[in-house]
């Protein structure tokens, strides 16, 4: 055998045993080890904080005023602990769903950069190109979060001091020009599907319903309606 052939096969052997060595199975059951590991890891740390001054320190505040508190936090927001792994789950995929949850702001951070990534590279949700590609921007953006975090502690309080009123009061819209922005890339592509959104959206602030249950009918039935719309449009298309 010649040398280029010789080098050619043992490159194409190689090539199979990285891709046999992780491929997409593979990688979902090292994001879960990894995932669970990491979550159970920063659970009992955060724990750890309040038994010490609970139980080291003498600072216990009495079992009926941390239940009381419990009880009045999770009868807000206990429906969103459910509705949130289900609905982001599509779009984040399991090692998205790991790492949003893991470092936080996922409706304002890890949902619109994993949407927006997977719009740019053409990758679908729900699939494993989209999967992989909501971890990378997630990923990256919560890197990249914690590099202005690390500025912005050192040296936030004092920038924020020296704004003008009209600067400090605009950033109550940052959040839904994220949002905005996130609604615009799906709406130049699904123009219908953008008007469904909006109108849901709208429909939940503005209609008589309770806060615990807006974001699930918000995102539950854009989905149901879009889901409907789409499958009329086939069965148009095979009439």
């Amino acid at each position: 055998m010649s040398l280029p052939n010789k080098a050619r096969n043992i490159g194409l052997s190689e090539g199979k045993k990285v891709v046999g060595a992780m491929d997409f199975d593979a990688f979902q059951d090292k994001a879960h080890f990894w995932g669970r590991l990491c979550i159970w890891a920063v659970i009992i740390l955060t724990l750890m904080v309040p038994l010490y001054l609970s139980f080291v320190l003498g600072f216990h505040p009495s079992w009926m005023v941390i239940i009381s508190g419990f009880a009045a936090y999770a009868s807000i927001v206990a429906l969103v602990w459910v509705i949130e792994p289900i609905s982001y789950y599509p779009v984040l995929g399991a090692s998205g769903t790991y790492l949003a949850f893991l470092t936080g702001n996922i409706g304002n951070m890890c949902l619109p950069s994993a949407s927006i990534a997977q719009a740019v590279v053409g990758a679908e949700p729900g699939t494993k190109k989209g999967e992989i590609t909501a971890s990378l921007a997630i990923a990256t953006a919560s890197l990249v979060n914690i590099i202005i975090l690390i500025f912005t502690i050192l040296g936030g309080s004092l920038l924020i001091s020296h704004l003008p009123e009209s600067v400090i009061g605009s950033f109550q819209y940052v959040l839904p020009a994220i949002f905005g922005g996130a609604i615009a890339k799906l709406a130049v592509q699904r123009p219908l599907w953008g008007v469904v959104a909006i109108a849901f959206g709208l429909f939940v602030n503005l209609g008589p319903v309770p806060r615990p249950l807006q974001t699930f009918l918000c995102i539950f039935g854009t989905v149901i309606v879009c889901m409907f719309m789409e499958k009329l449009k086939r069965q148009k298309e095979v009439e």
